[in-house]
């Protein structure tokens, strides 16, 4: 399932996620090693044409392991201090590497990256949403495909 049809399916949802990850220009990746360890870094991302798109520098250690297992974990950065002002977001999935000319081509047109580079679509396979409310409640919103949204509240 791609971002428009998580769009689709949960739009308040979505809207929140993409706010947050506007908020700031870099996040945090996670991605498996060759041994199966995970490895984090920083990556830009982009929400557009209806899917999330990673890109990265050519041959990054982050985009062979994606060509080599291509589950990933993106956690929104939380911004300064403590507040994580609209809840920390993080979302679960797969990337898929993008080498069609036309596909490259629109997303080079709206972003200009640096050239050459690799570029990944995501498969979504979990969003997650954390926040407080009413400085009581930790709120958790989790959201898997085919799967209605789920909401947990814990004092």
């Amino acid at each position: 399932m791609n971002w428009a049809a998580f769009t689709s399916a949960e739009p308040d949802l979505a809207k929140t996620v993409e706010e947050r990850f506007g908020a700031f220009t870099h996040h945090v990746l996670a991605t498996l090693r060759k041994d199966g360890s995970p490895r984090t870094t920083g990556l830009e991302v982009r929400f557009l044409h209806g899917e999330l798109w990673l890109g990265m520098m050519p041959d990054s250690f982050k985009a062979l392991d994606l060509r080599r297992d291509p589950r990933f974990a993106l956690q929104a950065n939380p911004g300064e201090g403590q507040s994580m002002g609209g809840g920390d977001v993080r979302i679960a999935g797969r990337a898929v590497e993008v080498e069609d000319g036309d596909a490259k081509g629109a997303y080079v047109t709206e972003v200009e990256p640096p050239e050459p580079f690799h570029l990944f679509r995501t498969e979504l396979t979990e969003v997650v949403r954390t926040s407080v409310e009413d400085e009581k409640y930790l709120v958790l919103q989790i959201w898997k495909p085919g799967q209605p949204l789920r909401t947990i509240k814990r004092a």
